[in-house]
């Protein structure tokens, strides 16, 4: 390090000198996680250690001038080494934060530490409360004068978990991941105000975080796994203007956004290409490795252990009336779901393990013999394309119909597992000695299998796009509903009252004559779940014993299907999740000073590598409009307020034209149409003199909240003078 001229770095020399005994828990967190991966890679001699030096600085989050003495004197508390860089005023700002943690998995918990050691809503002069959850939403002014952490998960701790997420305890399995983090984070700091919820942020839980709860924010963080949940957090953080710092990890590598209102595109601004599927008709009829018969038997799990339960229990607790409007809305699907629920409660209802058995061999006989017969009489061995190619060959497998023998350990498997788990949704106790005794044989030997009969009308698609058609067929399919309606009518008519189940209850209140009590116990796969992932892979080794395929013990399937088919989700690593927390919480630090476009930092890291690069963010794209011939530049952090709830809608079109020079042409909210220049000249001059939400009433049928304080509307304007169509924020 050699300097030319000392006048000339008299500046850096002085920040470094005044900064030199500060420190502060997001430098050493990632700095702890470079170190952790260089560990890991001398112990295991896996993957490339960093050469020479390694440098790091964020002297763009310290403030642009040299704080005054005062500032930065410490006072003898825990965050003198942040008050010595950042000064007094910024921590009173930090102890006063109001944030929203959605996600309290391995960057969760990573962020919940950070937080709690840089005195994120750690205002000591506010009589900290003992309880970390309650149902009531705490109170937004008393929240927004003492800063409030606000974190939610709806997954609870698996013993996975305890490796990367280290709030974690074996104590905590089972337990929900927002509570249990949150004590944890109170333990490092008894200050830290925290309130959890269980809760997943989408629409239908817009009533508890609401527009009062974003408006009290001063700041989101998304620790997610999925690009659904993450877009619609940035929609919500889009709305409300507030700030989002989001991160993500993929094993060894991470990355972090940081979106602050008008100066950042927001995160859903561009968007990764959706990722490779597998075909649906691979999927169903034409697997040919072991990870499409894992995916296809998971989603088998699904249908009978959880999607079932879910129709059944809907009859079985809504009120009657309920029920059949639940019903009216799911048109195509009513006859499919009525007719489940008859199966299940009716015909294929289980009183005991024998009929649990039972079931498991018919399925058994469907799905690996029966099911298999038919496609084979579909597409015989030696059919030949159109083309004059053999069909069968290349990635397409010609299966061969199984069969049944008990004395098959597969065979065997599956039915011990299936039947277990169906005497395990209807609350069906047995004598587990049964699966090793000769009385299993008996009850095999008395099932009589339906004899397969072909359905020649059966059609099967063999390609990708005949599948697309095929589903679209049946969407829009033009059979009469007057015969479904009949028959589904019929079908109702024989189902017994769900009273009548309460006698299979196990809920303390079963003697009930009048509330129905009894419910189906609907299966949440968990891949951790030794007797979920025994169905799974039994089911998946036989379909690829059907296709001629490499077949994988319990073990094995469980590490393919967490690596290749949970969602595509890679394992997270410690030292990654440590870097992307500390990297994003320095941004926070930014955001707190309103720092230009040019200091914030998007990171994008490869610890294995190892690659550490960041940018500057994206500015939002701006849009150019002519209003009364000047330009106005806006982006998508733009929006026109309307403030009077009882403007009406010929107000609304006179405020139109006085400030922007536009005519309404049509206002729409969602994929209503509240009003249009070519509807009904009676009907739009009825809605002139309504308000615009007693349109959106009028027009839905549903009416708006008490609690909601904003409508979002989509208008079509064109301009007085020229008659082109605007564009509007």
């Amino acid at each position: 390090f050699h300097i030319s001229n000392l006048n000339e770095s008299e500046d850096y020399l002085k920040r470094f000198a005044l900064c030199c005994r500060g420190q502060c828990n997001p430098i050493a967190a990632l700095l702890g996680g470079i170190v952790g991966q260089e560990v890991l890679k001398a112990c295991s001699g896996k993957f490339m250690p960093i050469k020479q030096w390694f440098y790091f600085d964020a002297i763009e989050t310290l403030s642009d001038e040299p704080l005054p003495i005062e500032e930065v004197k410490p006072i003898g508390c825990r965050y003198d080494g942040q008050i010595m860089l950042f000064g007094r005023t910024m921590q009173s700002q930090i102890h006063q934060l109001n944030m929203f943690l959605v996600g309290a998995g391995a960057i969760g918990c990573e962020m919940m530490k950070n937080w709690a050691l840089m005195g994120v809503a750690c205002d000591s002069s506010y009589n900290n409360q003992n309880n970390i959850q309650n149902n009531e939403q705490p109170t937004t002014q008393k929240s927004r004068n003492s800063g409030m952490v606000y974190i939610t998960d709806m997954d609870h701790i698996e013993k996975s978990n305890l490796s990367r997420q280290f709030l974690f305890r074996s104590t905590d399995i089972n337990h929900p991941k927002s509570i249990t983090a949150a004590k944890a984070a109170r333990a490092m700091n008894q200050s830290f105000r925290v309130h959890a919820y269980e809760n997943k942020v989408a629409p239908e839980t817009e009533n508890i975080f609401s527009d009062d709860f974003f408006e009290s924010l001063d700041g989101v963080c998304t620790a997610l796994d999925n690009v659904e949940a993450r877009l619609y957090v940035d929609q919500r953080c889009l709305f409300y203007q507030k700030p989002l710092l989001e991160s993500g990890t993929l094993g060894t590598k991470g990355n972090t956004q940081v979106v602050v209102p008008f100066k950042t595109e927001h995160y859903g601004a561009t968007r990764d290409p959706p990722e490779q599927s597998i075909p649906v008709c691979t999927l169903k009829h034409f697997p040919n490795a072991i990870s499409h018969t894992l995916q296809w038997s998971r989603e088998w799990f699904e249908e009978q252990y959880k999607q079932l339960p879910d129709v059944c229990n809907q009859y079985l607790s809504l009120p009657h009336d309920a029920f059949l409007h639940t019903l009216a809305t799911q048109q195509n699907m009513k006859l499919d779901s009525l007719q489940k629920i008859k199966e299940s409660l009716v015909t294929e209802f289980p009183q005991n393990i024998e009929d649990c058995i039972k079931w498991a061999r018919l399925r058994f006989e469907d799905l690996f013999t029966n099911k298999i017969k038919q496609l084979l009489h579909n597409f015989p061995l030696d059919k030949l394309t159109s083309t004059g190619v053999p069909f069968w060959s290349g990635a397409k497998r010609p299966p061969t119909p199984l069969v049944f023998d008990i004395n098959d350990d597969l065979h065997h498997e599956f039915i011990e597992s299936v039947a277990n788990m169906r005497a395990e949704m209807f609350n069906i106790q047995y004598d587990k000695s049964i699966w090793k005794s000769q009385k299993l044989i008996e009850i095999i030997n008395t099932i009589k299998t339906p004899k397969f009969q072909v359905q020649d009308g059966l059609k099967i698609p063999s390609t990708e796009e005949e599948a697309k058609e095929a589903a679209n067929n049946t969407n829009n399919s033009n059979s009469s509903f007057i015969d479904v309606d009949q028959e589904c009518e019929l079908i109702i008519n024989d189902l017994p009252k769900p009273i009548t189940y309460n006698k299979y209850s196990t809920n303390p209140i079963s003697n009930s004559d009048e509330i129905p009590t009894y419910r189906i116990n609907a299966m949440d796969f968990e891949k951790d779940s030794d007797s979920h992932m025994r169905v799974v892979a039994a089911a998946s080794n036989l379909r690829a014993r059907n296709y001629s395929i490499k077949e994988e013990d319990l073990h094995t399937s469980k590490y393919i299907y967490i690596l290749g088919i949970a969602g595509k989700i890679t394992p997270a690593i410690a030292t990654t999740t440590g870097f992307v927390a500390g990297t994003i919480c320095l941004e926070l630090y930014k955001i707190l000073q309103n720092k230009p476009l040019s200091a914030y930092a998007n990171v994008f890291t490869n610890l294995a590598l190892p690659l550490f690069t960041s940018m500057e963010p994206e500015p939002p794209k701006f849009r150019t409009t002519m209003i009364k011939k000047k330009e106005w530049k806006w982006s998508q952090w733009d929006r026109i307020d309307i403030t009077d709830p009882k403007l009406t809608l010929n107000e609304l079109i006179t405020y139109l034209e006085k400030e922007y020079n536009v005519n309404l042409s049509m206002l729409s909210a969602g994929v209503t149409i509240l009003f249009s220049d070519f509807m009904n000249p009676k009907k739009r001059q009825e809605r002139l003199n309504m308000t615009v939400p007693a349109i959106f009433e009028s027009v839905t049928k549903k009416n708006i909240l008490s609690s909601q304080k904003y409508m979002i509307f989509e208008m079509l304007v064109t301009d007085i003078d020229t008659d082109e169509e605007v564009e509007l924020p």
